[in-house]
């Protein structure tokens, strides 16, 4: 799959990322994770130092897909809003949906401390503000959802929004402590402290076969160097390649574009380095970085043909930064990389661990959607829990033949 193209900022924040050598034997573990980027990173921290023999493996290198164009917004709020999904599940539901994602920002806090890299995370607010006059309701009715649920929020009219910030809304969500991160680094960081821990990681090792043994009760798998590993559970963590290795209905797939600027003097103008974003379909969101640069993304177009997506690049990079100027004109932002990417999505909103009878004993990650490494960082704590203890009653929350899901398919 054609992941993405372009020039990506964050793999030039880290120019000497740890290696690691490709597999030259055959092995046997109690969990194979497939994927070395953000999803298998998180699944390999989350396992690392509970006594089980834990092997990761990367067709390429660490952090080389869609890590790179990651933008790392930390937020528990996505795409899909509480108020919407409560219709779809029930407010049980989405109340505990809500609750582990909140834990799994808190849990992204304390692995970033611990951590013997700097990973740049930073706690955010978040300004989300309405689009347009018609999504004022809709927005305030998610307001006091969330309000009620016990989350840090207010809502700001146009005169709050217009004190803080050089543009107009006619009102917003203020949400306190979300986060950012650089996303390359969080990669990097996890699977290196995972590996001082006994996680064995391989790069250039990729997954070309597999073979269930049900006498022995595990998962055989080959590699495209010519090896096999056996084990008793395959953490399937490949990103949007996931679903090369198995279908998945539910997930769909749109091109988006991204744009991160030259480093500034001063962010005077924009009140808190808030995260921002919109009500709009598809939405605009911007972030600042550790070094003084801002980052605009969205535009997103309805094609998963990468030549369709590559070829609208330039134009797209001249309307972020034609957006980002019209919010804050007081701040004299200039280009520095621009790529376009595939972002995969869910067709109820929620992210899912695909557990299937044609692969025995795997999980697959497909944290698809806006919060994707929140997501990914709820799923992989629930996945280590259902390995570790032998189940976990959250995991059922997020398989992939939930009620909404099915009856969308067969509709």
């Amino acid at each position: 799959m054609n992941l993405q193209s372009g020039a990506y900022y964050w793999p030039h924040t880290l120019p000497d990322p740890p290696a690691y050598p490709a597999l030259d034997s055959d092995l046997a573990c109690d969990v194979l994770i497939v994927g070395g980027g953000s999803s298998g990173a998180q699944s390999a921290y989350e396992l690392a130092g509970h006594g089980l023999d834990v092997v990761l493996i990367e067709k390429g290198t660490v952090g080389s897909g869609s890590t790179s164009t990651n933008t790392a917004l930390i937020q528990y709020s996505g795409e899909a809003m509480f108020t919407d999904l409560i219709h779809s599940f029930g407010e049980r539901y989405i109340a505990r949906h809500l609750a582990l994602l909140q834990d799994a920002i808190d849990s992204i806090e304390t692995a970033s401390r611990q951590l013997t890299m700097d990973v740049e995370f930073r706690r955010r607010d978040t300004l989300y503000f309405a689009s347009c006059d018609e999504d004022v309701p809709r927005l305030h009715k998610e307001y006091q959802y969330l309000k009620q649920q016990g989350c840090s929020v207010d809502f700001w009219g146009q005169e709050q929004i217009e004190a803080h910030y050089p543009f107009s809304k006619q009102a917003a969500i203020f949400s306190h402590n979300d986060g950012e991160l650089n996303p390359f680094k969080y990669t990097h960081a996890l699977i290196r402290d995972a590996a001082a821990k006994g996680v064995l990681v391989y790069e250039h090792t990729a997954m070309n076969g597999h073979r269930y043994d049900r006498e022995r009760q595990e998962m055989q798998v080959t590699t495209r160097n010519g090896y096999t590993i056996r084990a008793k559970h395959v953490i399937l963590a490949a990103g949007y390649e996931g679903v090369e290795i198995r279908s998945e209905k539910q997930a769909s797939f749109v091109s988006t574009y991204t744009l991160t600027t030259q480093p500034v003097d001063s962010f005077d103008f924009w009140h808190g380095r808030t995260l921002i974003w919109e009500t709009a379909r598809p939405y605009l969101y911007l972030r600042t970085t550790a070094d003084n640069r801002a980052i605009i993304g969205g535009l997103d177009e309805n094609t998963t043909i990468a030549e369709q997506r590559d070829n609208k690049l330039h134009h797209r990079q001249q309307m972020l930064l034609d957006a980002l100027r019209e919010r804050f004109p007081g701040i004299p932002f200039e280009p520095a990389y621009a790529c376009t990417a595939f972002y995969g999505g869910t067709r109820d909103g929620l992210p899912i661990v695909g557990r299937y009878d044609d692969y025995p004993g795997c999980y697959f990650i497909f944290a698809f959607g806006d919060n994707g490494t929140v997501y990914s960082q709820a799923l992989t704590k629930l996945i280590a829990r259902d390995i570790l203890d032998g189940h976990c009653p959250d995991l059922e929350l997020y398989a992939q033949d939930r009620p909404l899901l099915t009856k969308l398919i067969r509709g």
